[in-house]
This record gives structure tokens, C-alpha cells and sequence, in this order.
């Protein structure tokens, strides 16, 4: 038998673990749809996952940007590229969203520019069969530095100060995925 303090310490332990591991598993399920989710977190939506791998400033300028896009924000704002991979693991096709929406802490929403046709960056919606993704893969999106599709959104430079933007994916069925994007 432990000795009382020794016991109570043992108790203590053992419910905050419990407690721990309790709200790591309510935390899992609730990541993205009732509290935004990390980067990196691979979220099933409508039988997809979608995962936001990376939200990054691009310039044209800068060699590695000048294939992501062409041309510069124009003054006063400026241009966000945010990398994501969907893929299918289910067993029959699937088609994702072509919703998505980001929005500050003001309120502002911004939708997602048009990219230049033949883009090889530029997310794309197709029919996904099993086991497929979006960036395809050996593409040059899968294979990039980003490892992903890019949505391309233009943002005036005072609401990049509005944090934490949050990229919002609506699916086809109405439910919503919700990202925290770590600019």
C-alpha cells in the first residue's frame, strides 16, 4: 500500500493523464469544423481529406515564386499562395470543392484568384478515384517544394494584419472544414 501523500500524488497523475488523452481524442474530432485546424492536419470532409500544407507570400520577383505566378500584386496588397493536397482513400470516385473562402478577424472574406491556364501549380478540381490526390502524383505540384496544389489569394496588406486568417472549405454537401493559416 502507498502512503497517503504518495497515493494522492499517484491519483493525481493518473487523472490528469486521463483527462489529457480524454481532450486530445474531443480535440481530434473537433479540429476544423468546431475550432480551425492546424496546417498540416490531413481532415476528412464529405469522404476527402483535405490537408493545408503551407501559406506562404509569393513574388514574382523571387526565382522560386516566378513559377507559381507571373505577375505582382499590385500596390498595396499583396499575393498569398496556400499549398493543399486532397486525396481520395475511400472506395468509390469522389469529386472535392471548388469553395473556398478566407476570412480575418474582421469579418473580411476573400475568395481565391483566377490562375493563368496551364498553371502546373494551380489547384484544379477533377474526380478523384480511389487512392487518387490532388496534386496528381509524380506531378510537378506533388513533387515541388510545397508538395502541394495551390489556391492563389490577393489580400489588401492592412488585413494581413487582421490574425488568424482562417481558409474555410465548404464541401459539396454543405459541411466545412476550417484552417488556421500560419502567416
Amino acid at each position: 500500500m502507498l502512503p497517503r501523500p504518495a497515493a494522492i500524488a499517484a491519483c493525481v497523475v493518473a487523472l490528469a493523464a486521463s483527462s489529457g488523452l480524454a481532450a486530445c481524442g474531443a480535440d481530434k474530432s473537433e479540429q476544423g469544423v468546431k475550432e480551425p485546424a492546424s496546417e498540416g492536419l490531413a481532415l476528412n470532409l464529405e469522404g476527402l481529406n483535405y490537408n493545408v500544407f503551407l501559406t506562404r507570400q509569393l513574388n514574382p520577383k523571387i526565382q522560386e515564386d516566378a513559377a507559381y505566378i507571373k505577375e505582382d500584386a499590385p500596390p498595396g496588397s499583396s499575393l498569398f499562395g496556400i499549398f493543399i493536397q486532397v486525396c481520395n482513400h475511400g472506395k468509390t470516385p469522389k469529386t472535392p470543392t471548388d469553395t473556398f473562402v478566407v476570412k480575418d478577424n474582421q469579418g473580411h472574406r476573400f475568395a481565391p484568384q483566377e490562375m493563368s491556364p496551364g498553371n502546373d501549380f494551380a489547384y484544379v478540381p477533377r474526380t478523384l478515384l480511389p487512392h487518387e490526390c490532388i496534386p496528381e502524383a509524380g506531378s510537378v505540384a506533388q513533387l515541388g517544394p510545397t508538395a502541394g496544389a495551390m489556391l492563389l489569394f490577393q489580400f489588401p496588406l492592412q488585413n494581413t494584419e487582421n490574425r488568424p486568417l482562417e481558409l474555410e472549405i465548404e464541401g459539396t454537401g454543405g459541411h466545412k472544414l476550417t484552417y488556421e493559416l500560419d502567416i
